[in-house]
């Protein structure tokens, strides 16, 4: 649905955009031609397979992007995040998009159409500097994600898509002090195994004192042992 346009200089994540730096002018244009849409909890975004007609800015929210398989089970590739943007390898491609968008709680997202989007990367080149960064980033996490997949255990998974979590979390934190707040459901797709396995695992590192958990919400309370069991690296 959408609705009143976020202007761009008011955003409040408008500096971890990739369109951050833009003169006074063309961030008012940007602000005019894009078009921000709600979306409810569990609504969906844009579907695989579908034209990639611009890209998306999320502005408030988290967001899943995942691809369905062969039986409809959804794998999760990623959570997109305040600041983060949704659809641009397909934008950049010219191809169709490679898998569908839900946003996981109420949130906003800007519509920024292609036109517009590669106006602003051809007078900007800072911009083309960040989107290439940004794909390479993504293209890493595949490349790790597979690695895992083939390589771990679902203990040594988990372990690991706690710690990814926490640290993409730090600045969504829960009222309670919690910064992951995922269904079971959608944290077992990210990991790649069955909900039942998630939950059995999760009184695991409960008892072991490696993760608070209230509700749905987990916190991480020893990441380095989480560190250990993951074989994971992170600053």
């Amino acid at each position: 649905m959408p609705i009143l346009n976020v202007s761009c200089d008011e955003c409040p994540v408008h500096r971890k955009s990739i369109f951050r730096g833009i003169n006074e002018c063309d961030m008012l244009d940007l602000s005019l031609k894009k078009t921000c849409y709600f979306y409810r909890k569990g609504q969906m975004i844009f579907y695989e397979g579908k034209g990639a007609l611009g890209i998306y800015c999320v502005n408030q929210g988290k967001i899943k992007v995942f691809k369905l398989g062969p039986e409809g089970k959804e794998q999760i590739i990623r959570v997109v995040l305040p600041g983060e943007v949704m659809g641009l390898r397909s934008v950049v491609s010219g191809r169709p998009y490679s898998a569908s968008a839900t946003a996981l709680d109420d949130s906003v997202c800007c519509f920024i159409s292609k036109r517009k989007f590669f106006q602003l990367t051809i007078k900007y080149p800072e911009i083309s500097q960040r989107i290439m960064i940004l794909l390479s980033q993504l293209l890493d996490g595949a490349e790790n994600k597979i690695t895992s997949l083939a390589q771990k255990s679902v203990r040594e998974r988990l372990a690991e898509t706690l710690l990814s979590l926490d640290e993409a979390f730090k600045s969504e934190k829960c009222n309670d002090g919690s910064v992951i707040c995922l269904s079971r459901e959608d944290l077992a797709n990210l990991v790649g195994t069955a909900t039942e396995t998630v939950i059995r695992l999760l009184s695991e590192f409960k008892h072991d004192e490696l993760v608070e958990i209230r509700g749905r919400k987990i916190k991480v309370l020893n990441k380095k042992e989480l560190l250990k069991i993951g074989k994971a690296y992170f600053a």
